[in-house]
């Protein structure tokens, strides 16, 4: 029987577009989207043929739905032909593939840094002949290689290389968000269909013929497959059912039965064959190029060949499947029995390869099986280092099914369920744990994973604290041994709990619970101890113990990675791992630990923050909001809208920020989730001191901590400290200003981070009487080496310092900082902090240049109040007039200056005679 693809008719229009791809000057990309049997597979054997004829290289790889669920098994297809070119890289560049090869031990690498390793591959490939990528179902792609698939395909133009992608349109896969240019690939009109029937099949009885167009409906494989299986003769003519054979029955499920009559007239030995090379993901049709040892090889098929299920490839010599559609059917035919038995036998096939063996023994095992489990449990931890922890989760949940021993099934069961938890899945999370429940009691596992569905969906800190305190206390009563695992989950989580209640009780308990522990407590969960509690009071040495940890890292899972980030955090050296959350966060989308990659949004909008990076800071934040949102994990999510709240106070949109700061309070004060409350109330005054509100500013900041100590367990209590430095010296309270500052010296907070040296020694010298002495501290704060990585901070302190210098050394002093501090306000996209910078600049003498938002419009009560301070009124008489308190009066005045450029009310005057008609909001 001839191939499939052996004629091209109907398609003039698809080969005109396939010719221009393929003699196009530059690379670029195009995917074949059409239902099953429409003729994509020969639509990219002509474009293949077309590119050997314009002397390109073609790489060819098909998807196979039995590897679906193995990260970069597709990928790999892609480069094994191109392993020469690899071994061209430098070291650095080819070490980037060991992990797709199953070579390397360290983490996988971002969707980015493979992806750019890739082009760099196919580049050097190209350097010598223009290449062709053809993949045919690419449905089945797994989805690490679809992402990696998708950033080169955007990414071909100027190069020599071209990437064709055919897809079932039924099937969804990670294409279809991919951005890459579509063809659609529909049905044959009439007339073609009329030809290839007739070209394939000449001298049908016209009813049959007839008969057949009407059931293939330009089915181009229907047309081909269907002639011989329609009855010929001895039934009505007019009965169309009783003549199709197939009465009721969609055309797709219709080929399949036409493939399982000819599957069941074979042998036994060759429909083994078949199984086995089925169930081993054997490619079908011109595009099943494997290299060779990858894959199941049929053998002494030729009787299958013979009957139109095979055919052989014409490189390789090997049997491949004709159609996807003759793969399923003969798995579908098969017994549970001969399924079993064919996985058994690829098994040992695949004895090497820690994943595929471990599939194909738990699809072979029907019976506990303790080997077989521990195969499952170690395929689970390689997939969940290569990113894929929701196929890590039913993996694990195989081993327990499989496990010998009720411990050993409880432990499995509540490994799957930790894992799960950590990929958002917090509903499988439950059902395993339940199902994991030991008889009278819940089990260790079991709390960790209810304990996290309770913090993660609802806030839940208290009643979680409970029960993971309980089940700590139980394992150690019970003589709990060295390097238990579920020991060190309820740990950890303990200390996370603790972190978003916040609340010293509860602390203090913890620290005497794991005092009790000894040296059971690890000593990564040490770090966390100091490092999430009080950093002020535990603070000492753990930026070098973070570090070191940090460098001692060898094949992390995502949520090490998380919770060490977390401590880098506190102690204000993020931004060196944010490359590593980075490439850790791409390895996760999709098919990972997507709750860890909550936190590691969180973290890299932190870093963003921190460093003046605020426009990707708010895309970061709100795609953690639409993650967080999307899995129902509600604490991530209002733990978004706190930094989202902060970011837009900073920046001096209020009303947002308030917006944001009320629905965070209001969801977490009653739950007692301390740490958001905290950040809430950071936002108010950060939001109070852009605006110039500085009395609600100090009232917010002593929320957090009074002035002269730092609230012990309240993170925000020593992140806050130039606030209300600030805050406190607008509104007279020199003294308590000054206290706070010496108490920040005295708690040695330089000593513990880069930023709270950087703010300490600001504070210091915001409040210092002696002018010597502030110049001292000002030059500490602005030249230490880590000031320029926190530009907010910094602006602020130069802002001050130019005022402190206009004062005490005359105007001309003051001009570097407050022009410094201009640009920076200006660049981060600080508006009203960069309006009062230039009143202080004009005031200095300067002539900064206009800022490109100008100056803000005033509201009509600004308008009114400036107009009567203006007219001479004190605040008390303006309060008077206008029902408000003189605090108030004062505070509106604040916003008002350096909305008109000016720093004193005898400007008003003149200021408001500036502005033009109308201008009052």
């Amino acid at each position: 029987m001839e191939s499939i693809t052996g004629a091209m008719v109907g398609r003039e229009r698809e080969q005109e577009v396939l010719s221009e791809f393929v003699t196009a000057a530059e690379g670029r990309a195009l995917v074949l989207r059409g239902d099953t049997g429409v003729g994509k597979s020969a639509l990219l054997d002509h474009a293949a043929a077309l590119a050997a004829g314009e002397r390109h290289r073609v790489v060819r790889a098909a998807g196979v739905e039995a590897e679906s669920q193995l990260p970069f098994a597709g990928l790999h297809q892609f480069l094994y032909p191109l392993l020469p070119h690899i071994d061209r890289l430098d070291d650095g560049h080819r070490e980037v593939f060991d992990v797709v090869f199953g070579r390397g031990e360290d983490s996988p690498p971002s969707v980015m840094t493979l992806g750019i390793a890739v082009l760099d591959v196919l580049s050097l490939a190209a350097s010598q002949q223009p290449v062709l990528l053809v993949l045919d179902d690419g449905q089945w792609l797994d989805t690490a290689s679809i992402e990696v698939c998708g950033f080169v395909g955007r990414r071909l133009t100027g190069s020599s290389v071209k990437l064709l992608v055919g897809l079932r349109s039924d099937v969804s896969s990670g294409f279809d968000t991919a951005a890459l240019p579509q063809l659609a690939v529909t049905t044959l009109s009439e007339k073609a269909s009329e030809q290839l029937l007739d070209l394939r099949h000449p001298g049908l009885d016209p009813v049959v013929r007839r008969l057949v167009l009407d059931e293939a409906q330009g089915n181009a494989l229907a047309l081909l497959e269907l002639p011989p299986h329609v009855p010929r003769g001895g039934l009505p003519t007019d009965n169309r059912e009783a003549l199709s054979g197939y009465p009721g029955v969609p055309l797709p499920q219709r080929l399949q039965q036409v493939y399982g009559d000819r599957i069941r007239a074979l042998g036994a030995a060759v429909r083994t064959e078949l199984l086995r090379g089925a169930l081993d993901g054997v490619g079908a049709g011109t595009a099943a190029r494997h290299p060779r040892g990858t894959r199941y090889r049929m053998l002494n098929a030729d009787e299958a060949a013979a009957g139109g299920l095979l055919d052989v490839d014409p490189l390789s010599g090997d049997f491949v499947f004709r159609h996807p559609l003759v793969r399923s059917t003969v798995v579908q035919l098969a017994t549970p029995n001969e399924r079993r038995a064919a996985h058994a036998a690829l098994a040992q096939v695949h004895r090497e390869d820690v994943e595929r063996r471990a599939t194909h023994l738990a699809a072979a095992t029907v019976d506990p099986d303790e080997e077989v489990a521990a195969a499952l449990e170690a395929a689970a931890e390689s997939v969940t280092r290569r990113g894929g922890a929701m196929v890590a989760v039913s993996w694990l949940t195989r081993a327990a099914e499989l496990s010998e021993r009720p411990e050993e099934r409880s432990r499995r069961l509540g490994d799957a369920a930790f894992v799960a938890g950590h990929a958002g899945l917090l509903g499988q999370a439950r059902q395993l744990v339940g199902s994991g429940s030991t008889p009278g009691g819940h089990s260790p596992a079991s709390v960790v994973a209810a304990a996290y569905a309770a913090l993660y969906e609802d806030g839940d800190v208290r009643s979680s604290r409970r029960h993971v305190v309980a089940a700590i206390e139980n394992l150690r009563d019970n003589g709990v041994q060295d390097s238990h695992e579920v020991l060190t989950r309820l740990i950890n989580l303990l200390l996370a709990i603790n972190q978003y209640a916040s609340d010293e009780a509860a602390w203090e308990r913890t620290h005497a619970l794991l005092d009790t522990l000894g040296d059971l407590v690890p000593a990564h969960s040490r770090i966390y101890q100091d490092a999430w509690g009080d950093v002020v009071r535990r603070g000492s040495g753990v930026r070098e113990r973070v570090e070191n940890a940090f460098a001692a890292l060898r094949d992390p899972e995502p949520w090490d990675i998380t919770r060490l980030g977390v401590a880098a955090y506190h102690v204000d050296v993020l931004g060196q791992y944010r490359p590593l959350l980075e490439r850790a966060l791409d390895r996760e989308s999709g098919t990972g630990a997507m709750a860890t990659s909550m936190t590691m949004l969180h973290q890299i909008m932190l870093d963003q923050l921190a460093v003046g990076e605020w426009d990707e800071a708010e895309r970061t934040g709100q795609r953690c909001l639409e993650l967080a949102t999307s899995h129902r994990h509600m604490l991530f999510a209002h733990h978004a809208r706190a930094y989202l709240g902060l970011l837009a106070a900073m920046r001096g949109h209020s009303d947002r920020a308030r917006r944001l700061q009320a629905a965070v309070d209001a969801w977490a004060r009653p739950r007692g989730v301390g740490f958001l409350t905290q950040i809430a109330d950071a936002t108010g005054a950060t939001a109070a001191l852009t605006e110039g509100d500085y009395e609600a500013a100090y009232l917010h900041a002593i929320g957090i901590t009074p002035p002269g100590t730092f609230t012990p367990y309240a993170h925000q209590a020593p992140r806050t400290l130039l606030d209300l430095v600030e805050a406190a010296l607008h509104t007279g309270r020199h003294e308590e200003a000054r206290t706070h500052a010496l108490a920040a010296r005295q708690a040695r907070l330089p000593d513990i981070s880069p930023r709270l040296a950087v703010v300490t020694h600001g504070a210091l010298a915001m409040t210092a009487t002696d002018p010597a002495e502030a110049d001292h501290h000002y030059h500490r704060a602005e030249t230490h080496p880590a000031a320029s990585t926190f530009p907010y901070e910094l602006a602020r302190i130069r802002l001050a310092h130019g005022i402190h210098l206009r004062h005490a050394h005359g105007r001309k002093a003051a001009r570097l900082p407050l022009t410094l501090a201009t640009e920076t306000f200006e660049r981060l996209g600080a508006p009203a902090w960069a309006e009062r910078s230039r009143a202080e600049l004009r005031a200095a003498g300067a002539t900064p240049l206009a800022s490109s938002a100008h100056l803000a419009t005033l509201t009509w009560q600004e308008r009114r109040i400036a107009g009567l301070a203006a007219g001479g009124l004190t605040n008390k008489e303006i309060g008077a007039r206008m029902h408000l308190s003189p605090r108030t009066v004062s505070s509106h005045l604040y916003r008002v200056f350096p909305k008109l450029g000016i720093t004193s009310r005898a400007a008003l005057r003149d200021a408001l005679g500036k502005l033009p008609d109308g201008q009052d909001a």
